[in-house]
């Protein structure tokens, strides 16, 4: 039996707020894991947290990749948030250190900034954001969110923005709207793969605490879950969409993001040379070893 070093980290903690859950599994220099290995540990991890990220030391540098229990993913912001808020605090030497690169599976090389003595939170460097089109009209989007089309904002557009995945954008105009939004997991899982969707991410400005930007949901019925609770890569996409509506001028903001059943987590945001920065900090639940 071969054992792993592993934690069970909440992402985006703030008071009492409760996060977004990854497990992360810690490789050494001479273990490996083959991608059914890690297929296989996802799926015993369904209902427990989002996704798994495998986590293995490069060099000075670290390799990600992300696992949910249906599928690899492409980019997982709030694992990647847990693992490198985690292992910056708990490594010998990294705490010191301003910026560590992560080469991620399918997004290339990142970079995490460390701005735990500061701020406690680390910041990751969203990959580079893509600009998609989508067809899709606001009442067949309402249809497939189980809304009435008129809760839908016509002052700004929907949008389909991938900056680490493929984020479908739409306005709310009301926050009571919102965060009462209750769609059918397996109608709006087969919308989303009809029409090349990762995440639906839905936003108000309207906002419960007045220093917060905006209030976000994110839907990701794809990867096994129905929602997601804080979102790195979605608020990203959100990030990109913001400053090209001129809603933001890129200086540090925060967003909440849940729906009414939750107490909401925080995201946030800032820019680097033109690239969002998407950061946080991390409260580890479990620490321990898993067996496989």
């Amino acid at each position: 039996m071969k054992e792993y070093n592993y934690k069970k980290i909440d992402a985006f903690t703030s008071g009492k707020s409760l996060g977004n859950p990854a497990a992360c599994i810690y490789l050494t220099d001479n273990q490996m894991l083959s991608e059914d290995e890690m297929q296989s540990i996802a799926k015993q991890h369904k209902g427990f947290v989002s996704e798994v990220v495998y986590c293995k030391p490069n060099n000075s540098d670290f390799d990600l990749t992300y696992y949910s229990s249906e599928c690899e993913v492409d980019f997982c912001g709030h694992g990647t948030i847990a693992c490198m808020y985690d292992v910056v605090k708990s490594t010998p030497g990294l705490l010191e250190k301003k910026e560590i690169l992560i080469h991620t599976n399918k997004k290339g090389t990142l970079t995490v900034y460390n701005n735990i003595p500061q701020r406690d939170a680390v910041f990751i460097t969203a990959p580079e954001p893509k600009y998609l089109k989508t067809e899709l009209t606001p009442q067949i989007i309402a249809e497939n969110l189980g809304i009435d089309c008129s809760k839908i904002w016509a002052d700004y557009p929907i949008d389909f923005i991938n900056a680490g995945l493929a984020t479908l954008i739409v306005p709310i105009k009301e926050l009571k709207d919102e965060i009462n939004i209750f769609p059918d997991e397996q109608s709006l899982k087969m919308f989303c793969y009809k029409n090349g969707i990762d995440i639906i991410l839905c936003f108000s400005k309207e906002v419960a605490v007045k220093n917060n930007i905006a209030h976000t949901r994110v839907f990701a019925p794809k990867f096994g879950y129905l929602e997601d609770t804080a979102t790195g890569s979605g608020n990203s996409a959100f990030g990109y969409y913001m400053l090209k509506n001129s809603m933001w001028d890129g200086d540090n903001v925060s967003i909440e993001q849940g729906g009414c059943n939750i107490e909401f987590n925080i995201v946030r945001l800032n820019t680097h040379n033109g690239s969002v920065l998407f950061g946080g900090r991390a409260t580890n639940r479990i620490v321990g070893k898993y067996y496989l």
